[in-house]
């Protein structure tokens, strides 16, 4: 007698649970997420303080303004207002890894074993890259950027920016720098998911780099040294995620399913 193919059990088999109990879940994530938010912002509001974030993020600006020169404020509130955005923007970028951790907790029991083998390293990967770009723009670009824009300031002009002006222009350009370096983990994820061969990435590395310097002069500002700032590290990232894809793709495929051969 021949025998039936046997076929390996589903990893997922049996982990099935209702549509309640998933929102029920992912309602404790999301408050578990919040409160690790509001911890961080209670810690940031007694250490260093809303007044003193603002002072750190405004530092490179200042050390380029003339002599005496300092920002203004042309709202009523926004001395009460922009501190307290800042204060809530870093406590979220303090409570990342937990808010990510809970995001990953919620979504690993529905993924098979070489699914999480490429998720969790994607995820903290991302998050590293995110915050390698936020440090990159605020101790680099920005010091480069108000040096190279005072320096074509007329004599006859008093530079006064205001705050709440400059607080938009970091946050774009944070939000810029920040996801331009995640271009290695796009193409990782394109490759992986076979939506363009590796092969394919590696042909469109001269129009990628066409495309790098006009995404840099659209979200910059009209200057030479942000864009080429923004633009140079985004073409070496691309290059490193050709690398990493074909690392990823080896080393996260599928595993084969046995079967036994009817006699």
């Amino acid at each position: 007698m021949s025998e039936q193919p046997k076929h390996p059990e589903d990893e997922l088999a049996g982990t099935e649970q209702p549509f309640v109990t998933h929102l029920m879940e992912l309602r404790d994530r999301l408050v578990r997420a919040m409160i690790a938010v509001g911890v961080a912002a209670l810690i940031l509001g007694f250490f260093p303080g809303p007044a003193a974030l603002y002072d750190i993020l405004a530092q490179p600006l200042v050390a380029n303004l003339p002599k005496g020169a300092t920002l203004i404020a042309t709202s009523v509130i926004s001395p009460f207002m922009v501190p307290l955005k800042i204060l809530m923007m870093a406590a979220f970028l303090m409570a990342l890894p937990v808010v990510l951790y809970q995001l990953w907790a919620f979504i690993a029991p529905g993924l098979y074993a070489h699914e999480k083998k490429l998720v969790m390293p994607l995820v903290i990967s991302s998050t590293v890259l995110f915050f390698i770009g936020v440090a990159f723009c605020y101790f680099f670009v920005f010091g480069q950027v108000f040096k190279f824009i005072q320096s074509f300031a007329p004599k006859s002009i008093t530079a006064a920016p205001d705050i709440e002006a400059y607080l938009d222009f970091v946050l774009s350009m944070f939000l810029a720098f920040g996801l331009t370096f995640e271009v290695p983990i796009a193409v990782v994820v394109l490759a992986r998911m076979g939506v363009v061969s590796v092969d394919k990435l590696k042909e469109f590395r001269g129009y990628f780099v066409v495309l790098a310097f006009v995404l840099a002069a659209v979200v910059t500002p009209p200057d030479v040294v942000s864009q080429l700032a923004l633009a140079i590290p985004m073409c070496i990232l691309y290059e490193l995620g050709i690398w990493a894809a074909q690392v990823f793709i080896k080393h996260t495929q599928a595993p084969a399913e046995p079967f036994a051969d009817s006699e």
